[in-house]
């Protein structure tokens, strides 16, 4: 409906990026899954922590808060003990082999990763107050735990002797391309995790890596805040006319929900009616898109529009999500410069297909080029079309709004 965007592009890319991070790394651990949970179950067992069971999906209907932190601790103490014997070890190789370093990498981190993701999971979808606490005490821990691995000049020396051996080894079968492609890419992650900085520079920049990963997470927060913060109950059935069936049981049931955990104990609740209502419209997805495709009164639509892309803005008050984005870029550009970048997009770029910041500006103002004349006049055709079909609100508008489209 609306032209790309070069934000848009970059979001593109970024979720392109991770997803082929996740396809290439998928592989490897899973042939240490099921080490890891042998050890995880052990652990689940000993403490009765549903969130250091790793076996299978996620235990995510016996999960609560108070399991988060002593989940994370205890796996962060094996982790700082099987770590430091690893790096001693590998200190004590000349000729380290690929078996003996990135494998046993990923064994030691799986459990933290899969008890994190489950964390970071539960806190986007089922967020609350006791939850979020519990993860933003261990957010830190877990940052510098990552970091240490990322700065270990062991490890990264390993590595380096690893690629270093294979230097003349024509052999260009599909499991040495695989394993020359993880050491490179594990190489280049450190060196950008800061593994070259010494002294007050690699102070600094874990101090930034910190700093950026608190900023994410109240960005994070302050979204769901105002997401969760806006509500629009609809009780005219006459501003229903054409809606699914579906859509209005939803804000029916939203409705139902919301006065029935309100009302003060004992009090019955009328049982919803999706034909009658009232109907209580959220921010929330699956809430936010029938209301913008099927609601036909503009009014609405425009106010629920305009708190879906207001949320965390200036008009949010201590929520404002501006200030913070100013200092990510800046924390960005500072650490760009430290590794020796003139910007956080080269940065970014070092571990992406594109070959530079231009190739990217080009390949942008390209698709604009394109796109833009053709979302105009599609908009005029979509505008033409509204004024003809869709009654007086229409007929005297010089184009059509964001919320009408």
């Amino acid at each position: 409906k609306f032209p790309l965007t070069s934000v848009t592009v970059v979001c593109m890319a970024s979720y392109a990026v991770r997803a082929s991070a996740f396809t290439s790394r998928f592989a490897t651990r899973a042939l240490f899954r099921s080490t890891s949970r042998a050890m995880s179950s052990s652990a689940a067992t000993m403490v009765e922590n549903p969130m250091l069971v790793q076996e299978g999906l996620p235990k995510f209907e016996s999960i609560e808060p108070v399991h988060l932190t002593p989940a994370v601790d205890g796996l962060l103490e094996r982790l700082e003990q099987d770590f430091q014997s690893f790096e001693a070890k590998l200190a004590s190789q000349e000729s380290p082999e690929y078996d003996q370093v990135l494998p046993e990498v990923e064994r030691m981190q799986f459990p933290l990763g899969y008890t994190w993701g489950v964390a970071s999971h539960l806190n986007g979808v089922k967020n609350s107050d006791e939850l979020r606490a519990a993860y933003e005490a261990s957010q830190g821990k877990v940052v510098q735990a990552m970091t240490k691995f990322s700065q270990s000049k062991p490890l990264y020396d390993a590595l380096a002797k690893i690629e270093k051996s294979w230097e003349g080894n024509l052999d260009e079968s599909f499991v040495v391309r695989q394993k020359r492609r993880a050491v490179e890419n594990s190489l280049r992650s450190m060196k950008l995790g800061g593994v070259g900085l010494e002294g007050q520079e690699k102070e600094r920049f874990n101090e930034m890596k910190m700093r950026l990963a608190s900023l994410s997470t109240t960005f994070s927060n302050n979204v769901l805040d105002d997401t969760k913060g806006f509500s629009l109950t609809v009780d005219d059935a006459t501003k229903m006319q054409g809606v699914p069936g579906s859509a209005k049981a939803l804000w029916a049931n939203a409705h139902y929900q919301y006065v029935k955990s309100n009302a003060p104990e004992g009090q019955e609740i009328p049982e919803m009616d999706p034909e009658v209502g009232p109907w209580r419209i959220t921010l929330d997805m699956p809430s936010y898109l029938p209301a913008m495709s099927h609601l036909p009164d503009r009014e609405l639509r425009e106010q629920i529009y305009k708190a879906y892309i207001q949320r965390a803005s200036e008009k949010s008050g201590e929520k404002n999500n501006i200030p913070l984005i100013y200092e990510i870029l800046k924390i960005k550009a500072e650490m760009a410069q430290m590794l020796g970048y003139k910007n956080y997009a080269e940065l970014s770029l070092a571990s992406k297909m594109a070959p530079s910041v231009q190739a990217v500006t080009e390949l942008t103002d390209l698709m604009a080029e394109k796109a833009v004349p053709a979302a105009k006049k599609e908009l005029e055709e979509i505008t033409a079309l509204a004024k003809e079909k869709g009654g007086e609100q229409y007929a005297s508008m010089d184009s059509l709004a964001p919320w009408d489209v």
